[in-house]
């Protein structure tokens, strides 16, 4: 366990003095502020509550955003170590790779959290100003936790892209293919299937099935599809939320989408030759 904690130390400063990821962290801070106070605009007018359109719009940002920080953050973590033979040189000391692994993961996941969070924290102080009156507080602090577990989600596919090629640039091409594949093209992809189907073999259950396959799509159903009030700013308060979408599944989803690439990527790095 110390050994743990010492790797997810290490890893959480050197994500803290990363440069990129310190520009992503203040690009987060500023779309939330700035969807905090110009993305809730029209809700007087139509309506509907100040903080569930701003939860709309955050979770909106965080979908895009969150996988590609914490991609950026997590893409070498493993490949860029071996490259540099400095992998070699930690594995003579009485650490396990699984526990490398771990701690990485540990420590990048809390440095992206903490932004999130600091991010999200000062949108809060701002909505308390704004929206005294709102009452969706507890779907503000599901997207928090739930926009966390996104960029967990995303670290520990980084970790796995990190375990099996032997250059930081092989890596740095796949990391910015799944993000392309999973937070941009996979919607595409379902919603021109769905359109050509003509809804002749496609179901409410089986698109709500393929959303749930997604983490991004899991996790904006999560945050979307559960309060009346963000339903409706969101445009799906008429939507049958059924099926796969119902409940706790999308979030079941996220945490099958942590693990399973945190598991796989302890079992390939065990295996990879250094």
């Amino acid at each position: 366990m110390r050994s743990i904690l010492i790797i997810a130390i290490k890893e959480f400063r050197d994500g803290i003095r990363n440069r990129w990821f310190l520009g992503a962290a203040g690009a987060l801070t500023v779309f939330a502020l700035g969807l905090t106070f110009l993305g809730s605009a029209p809700s007087g007018s139509v309506g509907v509550d100040r903080l569930a359109v701003t939860i709309v719009s955050q979770a909106s940002l965080s979908v895009f955003l969150l996988p590609l920080m914490a991609l950026l953050l997590s893409y070498d973590a493993l490949v860029g170590e071996v490259e540099r033979g400095t992998m070699a040189l930690l594995l003579t000391y009485p650490v396990a790779r699984w526990q490398v692994v771990i701690g990485k993961f540990l420590g990048q996941t809390v440095g992206l959290g903490c932004a999130t969070a600091i991010s999200f924290g000062v949108a809060a102080g701002c909505l308390v100003w704004l929206a005294p009156q709102s009452t969706n507080w507890f779907g503000y602090l599901v997207l928090v936790g739930t926009s966390i577990m996104l960029g967990g989600i995303f670290v520990a596919i980084g970790l796995l892209i990190s375990a099996f090629p032997r250059q930081r640039a092989a890596a740095a091409a796949f990391a910015f293919i799944v993000w392309l594949l999973l937070v941009v093209m996979y919607d595409m992809a379902l919603l021109g299937w769905l359109v050509a189907d003509g809804g002749q073999s496609i179901g409410a259950w089986l698109f709500n099935f393929l959303l749930v396959l997604n983490p991004a799509d899991a996790f904006r159903m999560t945050n979307l599809a559960g309060i009346e009030d963000v339903r409706a700013a969101a445009g799906l308060l008429g939507t049958e939320m059924t099926g796969p979408v119902a409940g706790i599944t999308p979030l079941i989803s996220m945490v099958l989408w942590m693990v399973v690439p945190l598991l796989l990527s302890v079992m390939v790095f065990r295996r990879k030759q250094i």
